[in-house]
């Protein structure tokens, strides 16, 4: 993609304590060495520029997504903040849900999909293993689905489902669906080809309870209306 700045970056929500925006797939949530735009540094310029602040920026990254991943991002403004969001994610109170399409037709239509998960640092990859026969040092990953809409694509069924975080592992959607027999489309990664554009993963909603007022806040992105989101339209 073309280099992008911090003007390139949609804010949806802006106080003292919080800043929401929109990661746009390909854009890597905190720098990895390479100069490839991060979305922690690009807003750390936002702010430096908009408020005309002298110095090093206090921005704390809170969670991440993959850099193939569109979607909702909350960031911390201050260390207090920081601190409270961060324990709302240990304690598993952060609201995070995300669309993806994927491949094929669910014989159910909702379930939670419970395994463990390890990632090898060498080669970035994560593999997926059952309950009961999983290495001492795998993670455990655990989410909720539903299947909104199923469609055929080339000739084979996809389906666009709505997913429901209780762990953030890395890349654990793209792990979890392809171990159940179901790669989301356009996965580089973990996928099978069908796909060949981005991605079809989008965090599309992000609650959590306000740092310092207590009352829970919520913010979401509208669907896509480009392939393949657009054949669920």
């Amino acid at each position: 993609m073309s280099r992008i700045t911090y003007e390139d970056i949609k804010i949806i929500h802006e106080d003292n304590h919080v800043l929401v925006a929109i990661k746009p797939a390909g854009v890597l949530s905190q720098a990895d060495g390479s100069d490839a735009p991060d979305m922690l540094t690009l807003l750390k310029e936002y702010i430096k520029v908009t408020y005309n602040k002298p110095g090093a920026v206090y921005l704390g990254l809170l969670h991440r997504l993959d850099r193939p991943v569109s979607g909702v991002m909350v960031f911390a403004k201050t260390s207090k903040c920081a601190s409270r969001i961060s324990e709302q994610i240990r304690k598993r109170e952060v609201n995070k849900r995300y669309r993806a399409v994927v491949e094929g037709d669910f014989k159910n239509k909702e379930g939670v999909l419970h395994h463990y998960a390890l990632k090898d640092e060498r080669t970035n990859n994560t593999k997926i293993f059952e309950p009961g026969k999983a290495p001492k040092d795998a993670k455990e990953v655990k989410l909720e689905y539903k299947v909104i809409s199923t469609c055929d694509y080339n000739g084979k069924k996809i389906s666009l489902i709505d997913i429901k975080l209780h762990t953030g592992r890395s890349h654990q959607i793209r792990t979890q669906m392809k171990h159940v027999g179901h790669p989301l489309l356009g996965d580089a990664r973990y996928g099978t080809g069908l796909y060949k554009g981005d991605i079809a993963l989008m965090s599309y909603l992000i609650g959590y309870k306000h740092p310092t007022s207590g009352e829970y806040e919520e913010y979401t992105l509208d669907a896509s209306s480009e392939m393949p989101w657009k054949l669920f339209n």
